[in-house]
């Protein structure tokens, strides 16, 4: 997905050269080698639906497992910062795709207007990241147990993503490469998951389950 003024877009072009080096194998043994595109990828080339269509479920739901997939594929090119990148906003796109499906059930557990009208004016549509710890946790309210533990992974690659492994753990969690890689793979098993246990709830599952099928087999799994 384009950078729509959320956050700064990372520097791909100026990490090229101190990113692109051997990922540590014991990290990607169960990874599957690909060089192809992944098959929707020009699905979230597209606009996407306004928030209050049908089809935004779906095109978040396939966004997350398309930038999981793609997240794997720096992995495998060693771009290591670049899938700590395309790892978050796999979990971002979840994330706005849970608000939406669960909105009215959000808004029912805030006391003011306001409040309601900025959960389906900013929050669905936009994932706010100063605002994710507190969306994930009114997600698990609304029934989405552990998804806030699973956000502060996010947002820790989030960090890494900008400063890279930190021995001293000042600008990162991640004091070596190999505890990042760790946390991508595990962050994109999770986005499969949540996405498969959500297919029932989505009216056109198909290409939810190509895409699906697509990380499933890059995991290994």
């Amino acid at each position: 997905m384009p950078w729509v003024g959320w956050d700064r877009p990372p520097r791909h072009a100026e990490w090229a050269s101190v990113n692109r080096c051997p990922t540590p194998t014991s990290s990607l043994k169960h990874l599957s080698p690909s060089h192809s595109r992944p098959m929707a990828v020009e699905a979230i080339e597209k606009p996407l639906p306004k928030p209050s269509d049908e089809g935004y479920i779906e095109a978040r739901l396939l966004e997350a497992l398309v930038e999981a997939r793609l997240a794997l594929r720096f992995l495998e090119e060693g771009l290591t910062r670049n899938a700590a990148g395309k790892a978050f906003q796999a979990w971002r796109a979840l994330l706005a795709a849970l608000l939406r499906l669960e909105l009215e059930r959000l808004k029912a557990l805030v006391k003011a207007e306001e409040e309601r009208r900025w959960l389906e004016s900013t929050a669905a549509p936009r994932v706010p990241t100063t605002k994710m710890v507190a969306l994930s946790l009114m997600l698990e309210k609304a029934g989405h147990e552990g998804i806030s533990l699973w956000t502060d992974r996010a947002l820790l690659l989030h960090d890494y993503q900008y400063n890279g492994p930190d021995p001293d753990m000042a600008l990162s969690k991640f004091g070596s490469r190999e505890e990042a890689v760790e946390y991508v793979l595990r962050l994109a098993g999770e986005v499969a998951r949540r996405v498969e246990a959500l297919r029932g709830r989505v009216k056109r599952p198909d290409e939810l389950d190509k895409a699906l099928a697509e990380l499933r087999g890059a995991l290994g799994r």
